[in-house]
């Protein structure tokens, strides 16, 4: 599978009544693609299911996001994020997503369940200084673990300096 390395600068937009669905496995291979999703990734079926779920991802998104992501998951816990993921054709789009972990019968963590909605672009104003502050806090370490820590911690100092945590700020966008 290629994927475009080029981005277009075209922004994708769904309705507000649409909702992009998408399962993992533990590892990330997309389990489950809805419609929505092939649409605006620019997939097919076919072409998606077994693949890395990152084959989305806009190179501009944060791997702080994905870190807590997957953090929270493992830990059985929901997670809520703004992310901007990358079409095949290098077109971009905004979600808001709500991921949580999905369990077997014996409640072992068996993957992941993604419902991604369209975000309010008031939030999106707000979220993209943020998410790019903490981007140039990330590159300027050579090693990602490095560079994740580093937006950790300064992620961490913007959310002490408004007095709220990770949940709250997201959910109050």
């Amino acid at each position: 599978m290629t994927r475009s390395h080029s981005l277009t600068g075209v922004e994708r937009t769904f309705a507000k009544n649409e909702v992009i669905v998408s399962k993992t496995d533990t590892k990330g291979i997309i389990t489950y693609a809805n419609e929505v999703f092939l649409k605006l990734a620019d997939y097919s079926l076919q072409e998606i299911l077994g693949k890395p779920h990152n084959v989305i991802r806009h190179p501009d998104m944060l791997k702080l996001v994905y870190k807590l992501l997957w953090e929270r998951i493992k830990s059985g816990k929901e997670i809520f994020a703004y992310v901007v993921n990358r079409s095949r054709s290098g077109d971009h789009y905004w979600v808001f997503a709500h991921i949580t972990p999905s369990f077997d019968a014996a409640k072992n963590i068996v993957g992941a369940h993604s419902n991604r909605r369209c975000p309010d672009r008031q939030a999106i104003q707000t979220i993209t200084p943020i998410y790019q502050l903490l981007k140039q806090e990330e590159e300027k370490h050579p090693m990602a673990k490095d560079g994740m820590a580093a937006s950790l911690a300064l992620l961490n100092s913007v959310l002490a300096e408004k007095g709220v945590s990770y949940d709250e700020f997201i959910l109050s966008l």
